[in-house]
């Protein structure tokens, strides 16, 4: 029995218009980068002394699920990446600094280059390291943005350190942190190289 070929039904001109989609990926990434941009660069620029604190506020005011929904993605050496390791480390130290101020301070006898770069109290607390931290992300407006990249950055390996060398403590949480560590160094040294041609 042979069966008879049909042609594929096209759809009308109304049919795509009628499929809702999302926004864009293209576009939603190149606002997200544009933002990031403006954020550090004209928080640099500006005259007004309270954009600090409103930068410090951001994950608060607006939601780290809102900052991780626009910049997450982004690629680790872009300015809305190190925002997204910047914001997201500021978080973490917040919400459990009793738990960091035992992974730096196993860290910081290890590694004292890094040390004296995070530039952290002696001996540190959690509300020291809630300060450190609000200190280098406030730098975004009030400083050099490398700077506060290799600040970030020493700390993280600060930490991973001490997670390496604290008993029951996985792997994976060891490498997570010096991974984060090493993309904000080489995100400081690449800002360092942009500033040289």
């Amino acid at each position: 029995m042979s069966r008879q070929h049909h042609r594929p039904m096209t759809p009308g001109a109304g049919f795509f218009a009628e499929i809702v989609g999302g926004a864009d990926p293209a576009l939603v990434t190149e606002a997200a980068d544009r933002a990031a941009v403006l954020l550090v660069r004209g928080a640099r620029q500006s005259e007004d002394s309270a954009v600090a604190g409103r930068l410090l506020r951001l994950a608060e005011d607006e939601g780290i699920e809102t900052i991780a929904e626009v910049w997450s993605g982004a690629p680790a050496d872009s300015i809305a990446g190190c925002l997204w390791r910047l914001f997201l480390l500021r978080s973490w130290v917040h919400a459990e600094p009793v738990a960091v101020a035992r992974e730096y301070d196993a860290g910081r006898a290890r590694a004292q280059v890094a040390r004296v770069v995070a530039g952290v109290a002696d001996p540190p607390g959690p509300e020291q390291l809630k300060a450190m931290v609000d200190e280098v992300l406030a730098g975004i407006a009030t400083s050099d943005f490398a700077d506060v990249l290799l600040r970030a950055a020493a700390f993280a390996r600060v930490v991973a350190t001490g997670r390496a060398h604290l008993p029951h403590v996985e792997e994976a949480a060891v490498r997570r942190m010096l991974v984060m560590a090493e993309q904000l160094e080489a995100a400081g040294h690449l800002e360092l190289a942009s500033r040289l041609q």
